[in-house]
């Protein structure tokens, strides 16, 4: 299938009225959280029914309870690079440069921020040592070239940031390297860690596997884009930013397998989310594939593949949070959001966690 058959599924939306504002709440800065908890595992959960909107508090440590044998958890195996560096033109100039996306060993598409826009064929002097071309535009990103003997990933793992989000206000530590970085991550390419996955560790997903659940892996490289909410009052007229997944025969087996069990498909973040149901047939059958997505998923999706969300809490008005309304129902999420404000969760990429389970199709 084509790249247009798996993001434009016609027929799955059918609430146009929704507004950005509709996503909105007000969330005190001070549970914005700057830090990782001490170990991995310690954070909370809140737990949420899509059927009836009961709420539950618990500890993330206690999920093994809320799962069951037969289950099968998706984990998106994206590795984040080291993808910030600095610099400056050989024009003038000081730049910083953070990679969307390798290409290939010495090509990406970055975004660059400059005084003035660099243009093609401009030489980059990155602070670390080497150098780079610019070879054009794409949209909102440049393409370059490095110019070295090694391939860019390797100069990015020796010279390259962690690139933490905006809403995290302090420098990149050597800790961060690690812990913004899920157990499991064995495919570099995302600028932005699958949050859901940062609260396990090797202990707790051998006691998950001990239970009888499952596991399995897809990849989804997060992109910088998924920080920006939609630029449109209207969300229909929303489009998403590309991001690159893959989804492998041994992956599609395993899920074909738990729903024929009658096992649930429990999806650990958003990104696991959108790379199935990008994947899905009418039928809930994923297939293999490879290529990019830009599935929006808004309340009055019809969700084909997955049947619970382990997720993190997401910024207002962004599509993350509207990806969750979808799931579990406008009204219950925002429910849940008032109650971890009032409760004083931590937010966002360092912080709690919710395991949801899908609201029942209307």
């Amino acid at each position: 299938m084509t790249d247009s058959e798996f993001t434009r599924k016609p027929g799955f939306h059918n609430d146009c009225s929704l507004r950005r504002q509709d996503f909105h709440f007000d969330l005190p800065p001070e549970l914005i959280a700057q830090y990782p908890p001490a170990q991995r595992g310690d954070s909370r959960l809140l737990t949420l029914d899509g059927a009836t909107g009961a709420l539950g508090d618990r500890r993330f440590c206690e999920l093994p309870e809320l799962l069951r044998p037969g289950d099968l958890l998706v984990f998106n195996d994206t590795r984040v690079i080291p993808a910030r560096l600095y610099g400056r033109k050989a024009s003038g100039g000081r730049i910083e440069l953070l990679v969307e996306r390798l290409l290939d060993e010495r090509r990406a598409l970055v975004h660059l921020h400059a005084s003035k826009s660099p243009k093609p064929g401009g030489e980059l002097l990155l602070d670390a040592g080497f150098t780079a071309t610019v070879l054009g535009r794409r949209g909102e990103l440049y393409e370059i070239r490095v110019e070295s003997d090694e391939p860019l990933l390797t100069l990015l793992e020796r010279h390259g940031r962690i690139p933490l989000p905006p809403y995290i206000a302090r420098e990149p530590t050597a800790a961060d390297r690690e812990r913004y970085q899920t157990v499991y991550a064995r495919q570099p390419g995302a600028v932005a860690a699958p949050t859901a996955g940062l609260h396990f560790d090797r202990a707790l997903l051998d006691r998950i596997a001990a239970l009888g659940v499952e596991r399995t892996f897809i990849t989804l490289h997060v992109g910088a884009g998924t920080f920006q909410p939609p630029r449109v009052e209207r969300i229909a007229e929303h489009v998403m930013h590309a991001e690159r997944i893959e989804v492998d025969a041994e992956a599609c087996d395993r899920i074909r397998a738990a729903q024929a069990r009658g096992g649930r498909i429990v999806a650990v973040g958003t990104t696991a989310v959108r790379a199935l149901e990008t994947v899905a047939d009418a039928a809930g059958l994923p297939w293999p594939w490879r290529g990019d997505t830009r599935i929006f998923i808004y309340p009055g999706y019809r969700f084909r593949c997955v049947d619970a969300l382990i997720t993190n809490f997401h910024l207002p008005e962004s599509t993350l949070l509207m990806l969750v309304a979808a799931f579990a129902g406008h009204a219950g999420i925002l429910n849940a959001y008032r109650h971890a404000v009032e409760h004083r969760y931590r937010f966002f990429s360092y912080g709690d966690a919710m395991f949801i389970t899908r609201r029942p199709a209307r």
